[in-house]
């Protein structure tokens, strides 16, 4: 019986996972955590498995595509920067063809979630879609192409309350304004690793816009993001135990701030670690509604 070889596995496959960041999974995470908060507060404790598992799947495979087309777009730019030039189509380790074929994959896959689901749920993935391919075009010529992110990344928000409670109540729209600002500040920060090459070629980014502020800018982006995740304690079965967690994930915020402000500190391991206070938030969520 032949042996599976799992080197000769990552050999033939492992350029794949990695033009879908498999290898690097931080943006599935705060994609991911946003989405677990809506589902647990609109289902007031554990949604069914599998309306969980749906949502789930297709934060993983819309996060994949999303990449895909992000390096499709960019890839001629990012041959020019030092962060980005050994991706997988930057470095032509895959091809433009190969690209297409697994996105078509796996929006095919991802359609067939959202058969499962109501119609209204399937309108706002379908805007999630389209935004998500617009982000890349962004950072030719809008400022601030953070904020575009912020938006794509907080319809999971909305698509849980659509599809649990059929109905935008106030306090999904409190968790996507709370998500926009929370993407403002970790974006920001995974923007500072390339301010000069981004300069040279043109590209822009909050990071870029903001100058000398872009520190000062990204404390108040999680600022408003903290301050403005205080308000669901209200639909909370007790609403101590989240508020605790609150407090822990403030604390770290302010950790995380504090260790991007010392000289010599890589952004990028900061940006990497932001995704635990969105962890630390759905902890409290699940423990305050008994879990």
């Amino acid at each position: 019986m032949e042996v599976f070889d799992l080197d000769s596995f990552f050999d033939t496959y492992g350029r794949y996972l990695k033009l879908v960041r498999l290898d690097k999974p931080v943006g599935i995470l705060l994609l991911m955590w946003p989405t677990l908060w809506a589902l647990f507060i609109a289902s007031q404790g554990f949604p069914d498995i599998d309306i969980l598992l749906i949502f789930v799947m297709g934060v993983i495979l819309m996060r994949s595509a999303g990449c895909i087309v992000n390096d499709m777009i960019d890839m001629n730019f990012d041959r020019d920067v030092a962060r980005t030039k050994d991706r997988m189509l930057a470095s032509k380790k895959v091809s433009v063809q190969e690209a297409v074929i697994l996105l078509v994959g796996l929006l095919a896959v991802a359609a067939s979630l959202l058969l499962s689901l109501k119609n209204e749920t399937v309108g706002l993935a379908l805007g999630a879609l389209l935004l998500t391919f617009a982000y890349p075009f962004f950072k030719r010529f809008f400022l601030f192409p953070q904020a575009i992110l912020g938006i794509a990344f907080g319809f999971g928000i909305l698509m849980a309350f659509s599809e649990i409670r059929e109905v935008l109540e106030p306090v999904a729209w409190i968790l996507f304004i709370a998500n926009f600002f929370w993407a403002m500040s970790y974006d920001t920060i995974y923007a500072l690793s390339d301010i000069e090459d981004d300069k040279k070629i043109g590209l822009k980014s909050s990071a870029i816009t903001l100058g000398k502020n872009a520190r000062f800018g990204i404390y108040i982006f999680q600022t408003i993001f903290l301050l403005l995740m205080i308000i669901p304690i209200v639909v909370m079965k007790t609403g101590f135990v989240y508020g605790f967690f609150w407090f822990l994930a403030a604390l770290y915020s302010y950790y995380l701030f504090r260790k991007l402000i010392l000289p010599g500190t890589i952004p990028q391991i900061v940006f990497e670690k932001n995704q635990r206070v969105g962890a630390i938030l759905f902890l409290g969520i699940l423990l305050d509604f008994g879990v």
